[in-house]
């Protein structure tokens, strides 16, 4: 797959093929942090090989498009998902070191800031890495962050399907600059909005036979809802779902949205999420702004698996490298899965089960070079996959 995907990039020449094949099944294998050194015990590149490769362009959007062609083509419901994922990251001398929100401890520290856009898989509930772009620091006031992210839309949109019509995002992206961009973009936001927004009811009665039109019915009041206002629709997950197409007095255009409630004991758990398409359902909106929680499995894989956090580059160049080849690994790990289940229609993705494989057939390899083993002999051995799955962790 990986030299099939490589030929196609006309601007890839045969030793940049070579490495950027090397580190990614090293990658997929690799024990330990993802750092140069520790890349370098477990291939035949030398730690500076790593260095001076990782400060030159490579078109991982490219690449990972071409690479999800069979997912493309799957006919599923295909979405975009962006979100941002906190890098613990010191020195100094480091680009891009601000003070960025850390979720985890849901405080602002300093530190890194990735700005990733996935593909989202509905039917068969996964997400897939597309680009991945470090969010520069402040020095402009003109500009903020949200602009920073209207942005990697804009150069990454090319990479986005034509089928793909829908950008989730969480409530953070709930912004008008945000909603603009999408929308001169040909896209739709899928998000949610805060209990308190302010709101007004389209007016539906007649018209005086003079003067301007009325437009609006007054404002959505949530400390006392109109229920009858609302279009009730069926249950979704526990959930009584309520929709309505309403006025937006911060985004200025007309939204559809979504009211979830669900009552248990003495609580009541309640939702609004909302889409720029006036014309999809609340079941569609709901079922669409959950999918995009499956861009969080991305970061917290990619952490804990290809090394996301792991890079010890300082320049601009080599931190951009070293983000987008460790999601890329990890989206080849996901195909894989995907092309070794499909007919199982399992949709639960172990990534440290096939870690566990991969360094297993990588050692297994090891020993038969070393010891003058044929490995294409070991390879069709109806024992050698039993021995690829030795210690793997139960998905």
């Amino acid at each position: 797959l990986l030299e099939t995907i490589l030929r196609q990039m006309s601007s890839v020449f045969k030793p940049q093929r070579t490495f950027i094949i090397g580190l990614l099944t090293t990658l997929m294998y690799l024990p330990g942090k993802a750092n140069f050194r520790n890349l370098s015990r477990y291939s035949s590149f030398h730690e500076k090989t790593f260095s001076r490769w990782f400060r030159r362009p490579f078109n991982f959007a490219e690449f990972n498009r071409l690479s999800l062609v069979e997912v493309i083509a799957s006919g599923h419901t295909l979405a975009a998902a962006i979100d941002c994922s906190f890098i613990y990251k010191s020195g100094e001398a480091t680009y891009g070191l601000d003070y960025f929100y850390n979720s985890s401890q849901d405080r602002a520290e300093k530190g890194l800031e990735i700005s990733t856009l996935a593909l989202v898989d509905g039917d068969y509930n996964t997400a897939y890495h597309l680009s991945s772009r470090q969010t520069p620091p402040l020095n402009d006031s003109d500009n903020t962050r949200v602009d920073w992210y209207v942005q990697h839309l804009q150069q990454d949109r090319a990479t986005l399907p034509p089928e793909v019509r829908y950008v989730l995002a969480d409530g953070y992206y709930s912004k008008t600059k945000f909603i603009n961009g999408i929308r001169e973009l040909g896209l739709h936001l899928v998000s949610k909005l805060r209990h308190d927004a302010n709101l007004r009811w389209l007016y539906q009665g007649s018209q005086k036979p003079r003067g301007r039109p009325r437009k609006y019915d007054g404002k959505v009041r949530w400390h006392s809802p109109e229920w009858s206002r609302f279009e009730k629709a069926s249950e979704i997950d526990g959930f009584q779902a309520y929709t309505a197409v309403v006025n937006s007095v911060q985004f200025a255009r007309d939204i559809r949205i979504v009211y979830l409630i669900k009552r248990g004991g003495h609580k009541i758990q309640t939702a609004l999420l909302f889409s720029t398409d006036q014309k999809l359902t609340a079941l569609e909106i709901y079922r669409l702004y959950k999918s995009r929680f499956q861009i969080e499995f991305l970061f917290r894989d990619a952490k804990q698996f290809t090394g996301l956090s792991d890079c010890q580059a300082r320049c601009q160049s080599a931190l951009h490298f070293h983000f987008n080849a460790s999601m890329t690994a990890l989206n080849l790990l996901k195909l894989e899965d995907r092309q070794y289940t499909e007919d199982s229609h399992r949709s639960v993705i172990s990534i440290a089960r096939w870690k566990i494989r991969k360094f297993n057939e990588h050692l297994i390899e090891r020993f038969s070079s070393i010891l003058g083993l044929d490995f294409s002999e070991i390879k069709s051995n109806p024992e050698f996959k039993n021995l690829c799955n030795y210690g793997v962790i139960a998905s």
